[in-house]
C-alpha cells in the first residue's frame, strides 16, 4: 500500500483528510479509486491504515481501519552533520541516508565549502520533500528532522555533551570508525545518540579538525580508500547503524 505521512491535525476522530499535493497525488498519479487503502503516518510514532472515502485531485478523505505502532525506526539516533555540497550531491545525500535510517540533518558551512554551494531558502523546501519522499519509500515510521544550514562551530557547539560524536578525516593520526565503535562499546553501553560530521569537497582543515577535537568530537577514518563527499556521509551512516544492529 502507498505511504503518506500527514500533520497529525489531519487526523480527527476516525477520519483522515490529505493535503491537496498528496490528493492530486492519488487521484491523478495513483488513479486509486473510492474503497482502496492506503497507509497513513503521523510523524509522532503511529501507523493508520486507512480506506479512501472520496477521491478528488482537490480534496480526497477517508477513514481509520486500523491504528498501530510504526515499525523500522532505528534504535541508535543519528545526526549526519554534512557539509554543504556542490550542485545536487546533498540531495543525494539526504535520499540516501533518510533510506538508510539516518535521523537527523544539518547542513554545515565549512571552510572548504564552495560560495555557490551556500543554500538559497527555497532548497531547504526542496530538501524536506526528498527526504519525505524517500522515507516514504523506504517504509520509515518518522521522518528525519532537517536542520537550517550553521556554519561549522556553531554545529560543534550544538553537539557538545548530546551523544557521541565523530568527525570522518582522511588524514592524519585516527582510528576508523568501526574500531572507534567498537572500543566504546567495550567501556559502555550501545551509544543511543551518535553525532556524525562528514566533510566538503577537499575534507576539512586541520584547524577544522583541531576545532572539533576541542569540542570533544573524534577524528575517524571511513575505510583505507578516499570517497567522495557525497559518498562519505552513507558509508559513515551505514557503519554506524550497523554497528548498531539497526541494518539487522
Amino acid at each position: 500500500m502507498q505511504r503518506f505521512f500527514v500533520s497529525p491535525r489531519a487526523i480527527d476522530r476516525g477520519q483522515v483528510e490529505f493535503a491537496r499535493d498528496q490528493s492530486r497525488q492519488i487521484a491523478t498519479v495513483l488513479r486509486a479509486r473510492v474503497g482502496e487503502r492506503v497507509i497513513v503516518l503521523d510523524n509522532q510514532g503511529w501507523l493508520y491504515e486507512v480506506r479512501l472515502d472520496q477521491v478528488h485531485p482537490e480534496a480526497t478523505w477517508g477513514t481509520v481501519i486500523a491504528r498501530r505502532l510504526a515499525p523500522n525506526e532505528p534504535r541508535t539516533k543519528l545526526t549526519l552533520y554534512t557539509a554543504l555540497l556542490k550542485g545536487d550531491k546533498l540531495e543525494l545525500v539526504f535520499q540516501k541516508c533518510t533510506e538508510i535510517g539516518v535521523s537527523g540533518f544539518v547542513p554545515i558551512i565549512c571552510e572548504r565549502c564552495v560560495v555557490g554551494s551556500i543554500v538559497p531558502q527555497h532548497r531547504q523546501a526542496r530538501w524536506e520533500r526528498i527526504i519525505t519522499e524517500a522515507a516514504e519509500q523506504s517504509e520509515r515510521g518518522r521522518l528525519p528532522s532537517l536542520q537550517p544550514a550553521m556554519l561549522f562551530q556553531q554545529a560543534c557547539e550544538q553537539v557538545r555533551g548530546r551523544g557521541l560524536s565523530f568527525i570522518a578525516w582522511e588524514r592524519g593520526e585516527r582510528s576508523s570508525l568501526r574500531a572507534a565503535l567498537a572500543a566504546h562499546a567495550r567501556e559502555n553501553t550501545r551509544p543511543f545518540v551518535v553525532n556524525l560530521f562528514t566533510g566538503p569537497e577537499g575534507g576539512f582543515t586541520e584547524d577544522e579538525i583541531a576545532t572539533a577535537s576541542a569540542y570533544g568530537i573524534i577524528p575517524v577514518g571511513l575505510g583505507p580508500r578516499i570517497l567522495r563527499a557525497e559518498t562519505a556521509p552513507i558509508v559513515g551512516a551505514t557503519l554506524v547503524l550497523a554497528h548498531g544492529g539497526d541494518l539487522e
